[in-house]
């Protein structure tokens, strides 16, 4: 047998093995970083609430701190001053629940007596008071177990109220810092990085501020003017609680994106036609109606001119991506956040001259209609009267 013999074919290359080292290292990298973000999603979550925070607040807290102010002072004033306004939010609703709650209880015995002619006719089910009351004495044996249920669930809902209070202190707390400490943030992170990448990093986040301060300020204005509005429209109709009821319809239409309106007039309503009665409820759903046409024309394309230049159909889809990726938060973030990926990849997208096709090009208006003989004898009457001498 000689020295050098010939390899053979089914010889495996060298480089087979060591490829997959690689894949093997890449896929357990992968699953590592994978476990580690679904592990800290929560965190994640709460650093981006943070940052849109911070974007949204850094030009009033920029305004402020042009005035005199310190910038650490600014921003826990506009903090406070926003926290006060949730709990004014949240606080003007109490009063406005126990009293419709109430409202429903005195009222459930007559629905249920006309609903028990109904079902006695057609089903041959008692559903009358009386008949509700014979029947809950048979559950005096499952009451306490009911009981015990109430109170673990008092126990989780308590859990759970300040589970959300300790979220929102953290998110409070990292606003805070990355609005207090932004320029000194910005320089840190542009610290890291070369010339041209500190560019764009800067152009990114000077962006983001403005996509979202002037969202969210576009949005308050437009909730103001229409909780003004609807305030006037259900103090002359003496409907009860019109302030809550203006806040809630001012605050829902603006903040939830083409069904917003629609949402937020369902409390109203109820709300009028249980206390004023059916003629009052039209009138509220016919003012809904006629000012959304408005704000749709007239106020917001005015409002949000230099601030939102989001298609409707844009904006509702990134609301349910962002509802599927984070829940409620995700939902709220997601027009801002779409608004500054959309004006940041505007920077690096080149346009170009578009060729001309059917498929591109908008249809011409269709001609006028032919008047009819009367408007054409009127128009001759007209034109032999201008042409008599005077």
């Amino acid at each position: 047998m000689s020295e050098h013999q010939p390899v053979s074919s089914s010889h495996m290359p060298e480089w087979i093995p060591r490829l997959l080292i690689y894949i093997l290292l890449a896929a357990g990298a992968g699953i590592a970083i994978y476990n580690s973000i679904r592990a800290l999603r929560g965190l994640i979550t709460i650093l981006l609430v943070a940052l849109f925070v911070s974007f949204a607040l850094e030009p009033a807290v920029n305004w402020l701190a042009a005035h005199g102010w310190r910038r650490g002072i600014a921003t826990f004033a506009i903090l406070a001053g926003l926290a006060v306004l949730s709990v004014a939010f949240v606080a003007s609703f109490i009063p406005l629940f126990l009293a419709q709650l109430r409202s429903l209880v005195d009222a459930l015995p007559g629905w249920l007596a006309q609903l028990n002619v109904y079902t006695q006719r057609w089903f041959g089910v008692d559903v009358s008071t009386a008949s509700i009351q014979e029947k809950l004495k048979s559950f005096d044996a499952s009451l306490a177990s009911y009981a015990r249920n109430v109170a673990g669930n008092v126990f989780g809902i308590v859990t759970g109220f300040l589970s959300l209070m300790f979220e929102l202190l953290t998110i409070a707390l990292f606003s805070f810092y990355m609005i207090a400490e932004g320029p000194r943030l910005r320089h840190a992170v542009c610290s890291i990085l070369p010339p041209r990448r500190q560019e764009e990093v800067l152009r990114a986040w000077e962006i983001g501020i403005e996509k979202t301060g002037g969202y969210v300020y576009s949005r308050l204005l437009l909730a103001a003017i229409s909780g003004s509005t609807a305030f006037v429209v259900f103090v002359a109709l003496s409907v009860p609680f019109p302030f809550a009821l203006a806040l809630w319809i001012g605050l829902i239409s603006q903040f939830i994106p083409t069904v917003g309106t629609y949402i937020a007039a369902i409390v109203p309503l109820v709300v009028t036609l249980f206390e004023r009665g059916t003629l009052s409820a039209v009138i509220v759903l016919v003012y809904i109606l006629i000012y959304q046409q408005i704000e749709n024309y007239l106020l917001s394309p005015r409002v949000t001119a230099h601030t939102m230049e989001l298609h409707p159909a844009v904006a509702f889809g990134s609301v349910i991506a962002g509802a599927s990726l984070f829940g409620a938060t995700g939902a709220f973030l997601a027009l801002p956040a779409a608004a500054t990926l959309q004006s940041g990849l505007s920077v690096y997208i080149r346009r170009h001259e578009v060729v001309e096709s059917e498929l591109t090009e908008e249809p011409p208006p269709p001609p006028p209609k032919r008047e009819g003989w009367a408007v054409r004898l009127a128009k001759r009457v007209r034109s032999k009267e201008g042409a008599e001498p005077s």
